[in-house]
C-alpha cells in the first residue's frame, strides 16, 4: 500500500464506487465540498481511512500571516491538539453496491504525490469508478436545470455520458485537482469522471458600481441535479427527496431576492435581464428512461383511478 494511505476497514461490496470532493478553487455552490459533507451526514457514512499528505501543503506564504498554518490548541503551555489538512474517506453500502465518499483539501504543492496516493487508495479499495465534483459560477437562469459539464479519463466512457445530459468540456486553462486527477487516472487506465455544474451568479457592477452582485452559496438545485445523475449512473438509490425540496425552496427564495432587488433598483431593469437570460438559455434536462416509465405508469394509474 502507498505509505501516504491509511485505511481502518475494507468495504466488502461487489461493486465499489468513489465519490470525491474538495475544498478547492472550483467549488461554486459548494458542490465539491458541501455535497459530500451533506451525503456523509445524510447517509450516516462510517469513517474508513485517510490520506496523510502533509508534504502537499504550505506551512506559510510570506504576507499571509496564519492563513495557511495548521491550527494548534494549547492548555497551560502544553499542546493537546494539532489540526492539519483533512483528506478523509467514508463508506456507505446498499445491497451489493458500496459508495466511498472522499472529502479532502486541494493540495498546494506536490500534486503528483497527492494524485499517486489518491489513485493508489482507489485501487487498493477495488474501486470500479471514481466520480469527482466541481462547481463554476456563471450567468444562467436560477429557475432552470443546471448545466453540467464532464471530463473523463478513458474514451469508452464518452458514450455512457451522453445518456446523462451533460456537455463535454472544451476548457483550456489552469487545472483543478479534479481535472489533474482525470489526466493521471487515464494514464493508469482508471475510470474517472469529473462533473462540473454551473451555478447562477449575477454581476451587476457594469450597470452600477454601487450595487453588489448576487450568487448562490449552497446550490441545492445543482446538488439535486448531480445526485440524480449519480444514482442513475452508479445504480445506487440514495434518497434525494430532501434535496429536491431544498432545490424548490432555493428557486423560490431566489425569485424573492430578484423581486426585492428589482424594487430597490428599478433603473437597472434586472427582471428584464433575467427574462432575456432565460429566453437565450438552452436547457438540457436529464430525463432517464426509468423516470419516464415511472411517470407514464403514474399517469396511467391516475387515469384508471378517475
Amino acid at each position: 500500500m502507498n505509505e501516504h494511505v491509511e485505511f481502518w476497514d475494507r468495504p466488502m461490496a461487489d461493486e465499489i464506487y468513489l465519490l470525491a470532493g474538495w475544498n478547492q478553487w472550483a467549488d461554486a455552490g459548494n458542490i465539491s465540498s458541501g455535497l459530500p459533507t451533506y451525503l456523509i451526514k445524510h447517509l450516516d457514512a462510517t469513517p474508513l481511512g485517510q490520506l496523510n499528505v502533509d508534504e502537499c501543503y504550505f506551512f506559510q506564504v510570506p504576507g499571509t500571516h496564519h492563513f495557511l498554518r495548521p491550527d494548534i490548541k494549547l492548555k497551560e503551555g502544553m499542546p493537546i491538539a494539532l489540526e492539519g489538512r483533512d483528506n478523509n474517506y467514508y463508506y456507505w453500502s446498499e445491497g451489493r453496491r458500496g459508495l466511498v465518499i472522499f472529502l479532502g483539501e486541494e493540495p498546494h504543492v506536490n500534486p503528483r504525490l497527492y494524485a499517486d496516493a489518491f489513485l493508489d487508495a482507489a485501487q487498493e479499495l477495488g474501486v470500479r469508478r471514481i466520480v469527482a465534483l466541481g462547481g463554476v459560477y456563471g450567468a444562467m437562469p436560477y429557475d432552470r436545470d443546471r448545466e453540467i459539464h464532464a471530463v473523463y479519463s478513458l474514451p469508452e466512457i464518452k458514450d455512457e455520458l451522453a445518456d446523462l445530459s451533460v456537455k463535454m468540456s472544451n476548457y483550456e486553462g489552469g487545472s483543478t485537482i479534479g481535472t489533474y486527477l482525470v489526466y493521471q487516472a487515464g494514464r493508469r487506465g482508471i475510470e474517472f469522471i469529473d462533473l462540473y455544474a454551473f451555478v447562477p451568479a449575477y454581476d451587476f457592477a457594469p450597470l452600477s458600481p454601487n450595487v453588489q452582485g448576487v450568487r448562490i452559496d449552497n446550490d441545492y438545485a445543482a446538488w439535486h441535479e448531480v445526485m440524480r445523475r449519480l444514482n442513475h449512473m452508479l445504480g445506487t438509490d440514495v434518497d434525494i427527496s430532501d434535496l429536491e425540496a431544498r432545490s424548490s425552496q432555493l428557486k423560490a427564495s431566489m425569485h424573492d431576492r430578484i423581486e426585492e432587488f428589482d424594487r430597490k433598483n428599478p433603473d437597472l431593469h434586472v427582471k428584464d435581464q433575467m427574462r432575456r437570460l432565460s429566453e437565450g438559455f438552452a436547457e438540457e434536462s436529464f430525463a432517464p428512461l426509468d423516470d419516464l416509465w415511472e411517470q407514464e405508469l403514474g399517469d396511467l394509474l391516475d387515469d384508471l383511478g378517475s
